[in-house]
């Protein structure tokens, strides 16, 4: 994995001061160089990103003739007294949606007598508007459907709607087809220019200008505030990939004060008490961006991830009966349980399908399996995508119902990664294809199990094409190189600034350089009935030489042996845990540093005598210097040599070894393998010398009774490989092994101490015979 650390350009004096002023508490400098970086770089852009009271607000009437005819259609369902169906999507965008328009058009039509909603079961119809739903509304007496956050591309369903004489008027922000819907009006700000503020609105968003237009245009009807809406508003638009700029960016930051205003009151007086519950089970308070990304998005996605149908979120996030809230809050909860333990199976199997197939010449990752359940695929496709930087499509094939005449199909999700065009991409084999929606960043689709083949060879070679033999590889990004001593509540409420982050404005992340972690351990997590699920995070302490003080952090979804057990290096975005009332970090990636102490010693030349433990330091300006000599005695006569054959000086210094006990050695080499086995890192030979203090002889017997153990050592390019290979496990074989690798640690660690007694004198005698 490719790492790329941003070298911000330094921003002007009068910049840093004016940010400061937004930071009182800090310096301001990191925030004055992210904002510049990312192209806040005067007066007025500056003010309206930092404080939405200086940012002004798009007229939802910017939409232009679609949105007057969406009113007029609205108006007139007013006057004829027309059912009106809500059609939303099943993901936290869409519900969020579905909520917006349900209590904001509930204002003005009856709720379930004239109004209602219908939300697609992720199981059996997928994204967008379907005929078995069209004809259940019809089958209801609707005469208009408003659509939210789907439908742009639902042609053939728009026009069988008609059929049947229900309008439509469509709210969406996917991809638009070549020619316009023939819908009586389609909200969509992908029609306006790409530098307009509303160009990056959420479905959730859109739904809203919908119901602020109906507001201003029917200004004496609502009895509840247009600013109710808010909170949800914040929630499908952090949940959602879109970019957090322009009327995304103002909508969330008025929604998350008013999600935490909301909270702040006793459960009998918030006005979404189902919010409140949830935020309360995920331990959060709602006043970061980050509660609503890992707390309020996952549990709503999760509903239907599980079960399939996802109508009850709806209610979670409208209704206001408390008990009913909570009732409904706890599925949500247990069912975001569910969901970690199946993404966690899911993406073992993954991982063990992808070493299967050769990444050198694969551009694009395409997988299927019969018994993957839907719902995580777009999860799990999201992760490898991140880890190997290639596109990634993950497909289960299923049965269409009990008749065995209905062909099966394989349906799934695909997630992006290296600004790759996802929807261009899967586009370009429509023709394979029975069906298909998406984004630049993620995309579902269904297609014949017997087309699967012909797809991954297309869809490969056309993106082989279109990258002219450029490489695809993952990278992680690092925005600031800090210390451990940077880190804390100064540095954050400087990058809180930057908060509500999204797409365009990401996560501050942040390099800190030649650390080491301590007192790590991991822990499966707990549903909110205290049952354990299948889902890790670490705990860990971080430390480097800035500060004597450790700082807490955490690592979701990995192991305490996948920490690297020496220095490194890492990058981490910094947090703070409402729970535990503390700030920490959150871990993203991890290495083993890229220099070791010897290296920063000023030094024209390194000699390593012996696998680099033992080195001579050559300086024209310094001593020569031993330290920790072998004791081979040849070493070190050719040591003394080149000494006087330099005319430099020579000092020779040790200490008495501290040997560690050999079976902790053969620990520490189990805990290595584990760790470059699980992270498919490779190692040299040098480091894990230098990591056991060992000889070659005895590092060969460690590595012989690995494999006897269960591990397969290759090597490559004069490096490591190391994999789990259960089938060579022989524990009689492993037993003997091991015994022989403890034998050679402990010859070694003799000599060492007998050599740490040898006087200098003897030494010296010994080299001159």
């Amino acid at each position: 994995m490719e790492w790329i650390l941003s070298t911000p350009e330094q921003p002007p004096e009068w910049f840093i001061y004016m940010v400061k002023q937004y930071t009182p508490k800090s310096r301001g400098l990191y925030a004055a160089q992210l904002l510049w970086q990312r192209g806040i770089k005067d007066a007025e852009k500056l003010a309206a990103f930092a404080d939405y009271k200086n940012y002004h607000p798009a007229s939802p009437l910017e939409f232009g003739e679609e949105m007057h005819l969406a009113m007029a259609r609205l108006q007139q369902a007013l006057n004829n007294n027309d059912k009106i169906a809500i059609w939303g999507d099943f993901d936290a965008d869409g519900i969020t949606a579905t909520a917006v328009l349900w209590d904001g058009l509930g204002q003005f039509f009856t709720k379930n007598t004239r109004l209602i909603y219908y939300i697609p079961n992720r199981f059996t119809e997928s994204h967008g508007l379907n005929y078995q739903g069209i004809d259940n509304l019809h089958r209801q007496g609707c005469k208009l459907i408003v659509t939210c956050d789907t439908g742009s591309t639902n042609i053939d369903e728009i026009i069988y709607a008609q059929t049947l004489g229900i309008d439509i008027i469509v709210t969406d922000h996917h991809t638009l087809p070549e020619q316009r819907p023939p819908v009586t009006a389609i909200i969509n700000p992908r029609y306006l220019p790409s530098q307009h503020q509303l160009f990056h609105l959420s479905g959730v968003a859109v739904a809203f200008k919908l119901v602020e237009a109906l507001y201003q245009t029917l200004p004496d009807v609502p009895k509840e505030p247009l600013t109710d809406l808010w909170d949800l508003v914040a929630v499908g638009l952090i949940a959602d990939l879109v970019q957090l700029s322009g009327d995304c960016r103002y909508l969330a930051q008025l929604g998350i004060q008013r999600l935490q205003a909301d909270f702040q009151q006793p459960p009998t007086a918030r006005r979404r008490p189902g919010i409140g519950r949830l935020l309360e089970l995920c331990q959060k308070n709602g006043d970061r961006p980050t509660d609503i990304s890992f707390g309020l998005g996952p549990r709503i996605n999760a509903v239907s991830r599980i079960q399939g149908d996802a109508s009850l979120c709806v209610e979670l996030l409208t209704s206001r009966e408390i008990k009913y809230c909570d009732q409904l809050a706890e599925v949500a909860e247990l069912a975001n349980t569910r969901r970690k333990s199946l993404q966690k199976d899911v993406q073992a199997q993954v991982l063990q399908k992808l070493s299967e197939i050769d990444l050198s010449t694969t551009s694009v990752i395409v997988l299927e399996d019969s018994q993957w359940p839907t719902g995580v695929l777009g999860l799990v496709a999201g992760q490898v995508a991140q880890e190997t930087g290639r596109p990634t499509i993950l497909l289960s094939t299923q049965i269409l119902g009990e008749d065995t005449k209905r062909p099966s199909l394989a349906r799934g999700s695909a997630r992006s990664v290296n600004s790759v065009d996802l929807y261009q991409l899967v586009k370009k084999q429509a023709h394979l294809l029975q069906s298909f929606g998406g984004h630049p960043f993620a995309a579902g689709l269904s297609l014949l199990p017997e087309n699967i083949p012909l797809f991954t060879e297309a869809i490969n070679q056309h993106l082989r094409q279109s990258l002219g033999g450029k490489t695809l590889t993952p990278t992680v990004q690092a925005d600031l190189m800090v210390t451990v001593a940077d880190l804390g509540k100064e540095l954050f409420g400087e990058l809180k600034l930057l908060e509500p982050c999204g797409m365009g404005n990401p996560v501050p992340t942040l390099l800190i350089k030649n650390c080491w972690f301590e007192n790590a351990c991991h822990r499966n997590q707990e549903d909110c009935r205290g049952k354990k699920v299948q889902y890790i995070k670490t705990d860990f302490n971080i430390r480097d030489e800035s500060t004597k003080t450790t700082f807490p952090g955490v690592w979701w979804g990995h192991y305490q042996d996948e920490l690297p057990p020496d220095r490194c290096d890492c990058i981490a975005e910094l947090d703070y845990n409402t729970f535990k009332k503390r700030y920490e970090i959150r871990l993203i990636a991890v290495r083993p540093t890229a220099t070791s102490v010897m290296a920063s010693v000023n030094t024209d030349r390194i000699i390593d005598l012996r696998n680099q433990k033992y080195s001579i330091l050559n300086n024209q300006d310094s001593p020569h210097l031993i330290r920790d000599c072998p004791s081979q005695w040849e070493d070190l006569r050719v040591c003394l040599k080149q000494s006087l054959s330099n005319h430099q000086q020579l000092a020779i210094a040790w200490s008495k070894p501290l040997h560690q006990p050999p079976e902790e050695i053969w620990l520490t080499l189990v805990g290595i393998a584990k760790y470059v086995s699980r992270t498919n890192q490779p190692v040299t030979h040098r480091q894990l010398l230098e990591k056991l203090g060992v000889h070659d002889q005895t590092l060969l017997f460690g590595l012989e009774a690995l494999e006897y153990l269960g591990f397969r050592v290759t090597t490559q390019d004069s490096q490591l490989q190391i994999s789990w290979n259960p089938f060579t496990h022989s524990e009689i074989m492993n037993d003997a092994s091991v015994e022989r690798f403890l034998a050679s640690i402990r010859e070694e660690q003799f000599q060492q101490s007998y050599f740490a007694e040898v006087p200098l004198s003897t030494i010296m005698r010994i080299y001159r015979r």
